[in-house]
């Protein structure tokens, strides 16, 4: 494998984008959340995902962002960024932008509104793939853009590309997951997000995934740590099980408003200054933040912090 390419396992974190009170992109708490998720067993973060607004953000904000959080991660906790944009030519700048910054490496999403086809996506990708050196993650999310990539597309990709080092997996398909799985004969590291709506995490770890990229860690990274490991014996299945139950709640409590509302608010609440989140998107309700409060009280999640 490529000095360039990182391979990522466990709990992979997408954490939100700080903004100060004036808007602009708050980089030292940026730095305090690459801190707090290092220090608690975090396998990787992802920065820009769908959880950091960066659909709100100008191609230099995300250059800032990119260029800052490379250099302050390095040793510490693989970064990896989000740089998908509305054209394929757009995503490859910032793509390699990244890797010129010395990144960990980029995570690529179908772009959003756009409804292509299956060899739209399968061109697409390749094509942000073969521009760089660095680790390559897939995001299939198609609650958000519309299009599924469907496993025969990832399949193809991972084929073809030699710096695919991902597979993150949100949609509600254990089928999808498998067929994935199957057809890389398990070489292609699966993640799935942590929704509790979708409840993807124990089926991913026993189909032999690598572990879940997930909001919920932003808030309760130990346990996200503990809870996404791949499996390795029965123990592990245990534990996993064990753990899923017991902070169900929180994870919950995360998804209680769109991605990111819920989960940043919560962030705040944990004594984060991370700001608000961007418009259009509002503050998370009331009543759901007064869960969030009740939570941080019940896990004794400050203490258990030490925040």
């Amino acid at each position: 494998m490529s000095k360039l390419i990182h391979p990522v396992a466990g709990s992979w974190v997408a954490i939100v984008t700080p903004f100060a009170a004036s808007g602009a992109v708050d980089l030292g708490v940026m730095r305090a959340l690459a801190d707090f998720q290092a220090a608690n067993g975090t396998g990787a973060l992802l920065i820009l995902g769908s959880t950091g607004e960066p659909t709100t953000m100008t191609m230099e904000e995300k250059k800032g962002v990119i260029k800052a959080m490379s250099a302050y991660c390095k040793g510490k906790i693989q970064a990896f960024f989000g740089v998908t944009h509305g054209s394929t030519d757009m995503t490859i700048e910032l793509a390699r932008y990244a890797q010129e910054n010395d990144a960990d490496g980029v995570v690529i999403v179908v772009p959003p509104y756009l409804c292509p086809d299956q060899p739209s996506v399968l061109q697409y990708l390749i094509d942000v793939c073969v521009s760089v050196d660095i680790g390559v993650g897939l995001y299939n999310n198609p609650a958000r853009v519309v299009a599924n990539v469907n496993p025969e597309t990832i399949i193809r990709l991972f084929n073809e590309v030699p710096n695919l080092v991902a597979d993150k997996e949100a949609m509600p398909s254990v089928g999808q997951l498998a067929a994935v799985c199957e057809g890389t004969g398990g070489k292609l590291p699966v993640f799935c997000c942590d929704s509790p709506v979708y409840a993807l995490t124990l089926p991913t770890l026993s189909l032999g995934g690598a572990g879940t990229a997930n909001v919920s860690g932003n808030v309760h990274p130990r346990a996200m740590a503990d809870m996404s490991a791949p499996w390795k014996s029965w123990e592990d299945v245990l534990r996993t099980r064990r753990i899923h139950e017991e902070i169900l709640p929180i994870m919950e409590a995360c998804y209680a408003a769109t991605n990111p509302v819920a989960v940043k608010s919560f962030v705040r609440l944990l004594g984060f200054p991370v700001g608000a989140c961007r418009k259009p998107l509002r503050e998370a309700a009331p009543e759901v933040q007064e869960g969030m409060r009740l939570l941080i009280e019940d896990f004794e999640l400050r203490k258990l912090y030490n925040l």
